[in-house]
């Protein structure tokens, strides 16, 4: 091998965190390297977020032209041009590239190596057979679609979060196996484009991880679309027969066969971990492949940081850019940053979209807290009243003694905007008296929040307008 050259901090991984790593400790001064062996970007923008969201906003324009609920307004949709939706798409996700990834190399001035990185020992980085030497290394590879080991699934074939948004033909049916976030809002896009969906999830209900009511509210939704919605359902096995894909489940005790033409797996993501030779740098694990960090992102090498995906941090871009720009700092100075999930938002791109913040109910119980909690349906909400979409609730989490709001969940249009003055209340500690006492603009959704806080010391339908 050649003399390597050194670097400040060398990254792996050309996503949020491992920009958001360049991006500090170019500012403070860092000579850096950032190595990526495919697409400069990252899953957010070339194959998560950006495209998922930009076809669901197209699958909703759709769905609201077969289905207006205003009288004396009639609206109507064609069969859905896929190819040309697809590049549109596409078309967003390389101007957004360029602009927000691409474009930021030569601005602050790190860089760009591409090749396939993995470790030679605790101290050396060898990119495509070349060596690359830094004082502080940050692995930020990111996390791939999980497949779970479902007989005869690799031999029929099936779809994941990333090969379903380059379809360019809709299937006529479509399994989708997981009914978490990745699940509904996939199952939900297909159905709006014209496709026959059955949701199939292995719990008992879908965002299983969410509020009980929030769950009832997206299942009633999406059955209102025709999704068929199986839980409590166990795949066991694929099989193709006679042109049908078939799928073999066991639900509830009892076998089921569910025919389709196209299986899409969304059961969950997997660290990419397996060709960076963490074994040669002294690299910790997690059972589940994930790179073991302390709570200042330092791996058990201690020359090594790891943030994002690749750990077992939650998996919201947000979380992954923090981390990386603390892994930076605390890599490259004598800081010791860490990370507090407490007031963490989760969001849902359904319609309606599910928002949440904080604890749940059941969390809060877990946690030993003596809570109190109301749940305010959006037939109380004017917003949702005028704008004829009353499927959703408002659920707060609080703390008895205190009256402090530990947690909330939204489901409604534009709850993801709805959920960051909940956000603010659970980071900064507000009561329900605060909440109620602040302004909150009439006609809108978030208006929602403080209806829901006055659920605790009054009936709401007894109210007049503006929540007074």
């Amino acid at each position: 091998m050649s003399e390597a050259r050194g670097y400040d901090l060398a990254i792996v991984g050309s996503g949020s965190a491992g920009f958001a790593a360049a991006i500090r400790a170019t500012r403070l001064g860092a000579s850096v390297a950032m190595v990526e062996r495919g697409v400069v970007g990252g899953t957010c923008v070339n194959v998560g977020c950006i495209p998922s969201k930009a076809l669901l906003a197209a699958a909703a324009q759709r769905y609201r032209g077969l289905h207006s609920p205003f009288p004396g307004i009639e609206t109507s949709a064609e069969a859905v041009d896929l190819p040309s939706l697809v590049t549109g798409k596409d078309e967003i996700v390389c101007s957004l590239r360029r602009h927000k990834y691409l474009d930021l190399v030569d601005h602050y001035g790190f860089e760009l190596v591409h090749g396939s990185a993995s470790f030679a020992d605790a101290e050396t980085l060898v990119v495509d057979g070349e060596p690359l030497r830094a004082e502080r290394y940050l692995l930020a590879t990111g996390a791939s679609p999980a497949v779970p080991p479902i007989d005869g699934l690799a031999e029929v074939g099936f779809l994941t979060s990333t090969t379903a948004l380059e379809l360019t033909e809709l299937p006529r049916r479509l399994v989708v196996i997981g009914g978490n976030y990745v699940g509904l809002e996939l199952a939900q896009l297909f159905t709006r484009l014209g496709t026959e969906v059955t949701l199939v999830e292995a719990l008992d209900r879908v965002a299983p991880f969410d509020e009980p009511q929030a769950s009832a509210v997206l299942s009633e939704a999406l059955r209102g679309e025709a999704i068929t919605v199986v839980t409590g359902a166990l795949v066991e096995r694929v099989e193709r027969h006679h042109g049908d894909t078939l799928v073999h489940a066991r639900v509830d005790g009892e076998r089921t066969i569910l025919a389709t033409d196209e299986i899409l797996v969304a059961t969950g993501r997997r660290a990419n971990t397996e060709t960076l030779g963490l074994e040669r740098a002294g690299i910790a694990t997690t059972p589940l492949g994930q790179i073991a960090i302390d709570a200042t992102l330092r791996s058990t090498n201690p020359r090594v940081y790891a943030a994002g995906d690749v750990t077992t941090a939650p998996q919201f871009v947000y979380v992954a850019a923090a981390m990386g720009a603390a892994a930076a700092e605390n890599a490259l100075t004598a800081s010791a940053h860490t990370i507090d999930y407490q007031a963490l938002p989760r969001v849902t791109f359904t319609s309606p979209q599910l928002a949440a913040v904080g604890l749940t109910d059941e969390q809060a119980r877990e946690h030993g807290l003596d809570c109190s909690c109301r749940t305010l349906e959006l037939s109380h909400v004017p917003r949702a009243i005028v704008e004829r979409d009353t499927c959703g609730i408002v659920k707060l989490v609080v703390e008895r003694t205190t009256r402090r709001i530990v947690g909330a969940t939204v489901v409604a249009e534009g709850a993801g905007d709805v959920i960051l003055a909940a956000v603010y209340a659970v980071r900064f500690g507000l009561t329900l008296d605060q909440l109620t006492a602040t302004w909150a603009p009439y006609l809108t959704m978030s208006e929602a929040l403080k209806l829901a806080a006055q659920t605790f010391d009054s009936e709401v339908a007894t109210l007049s307008c503006c929540a007074a």
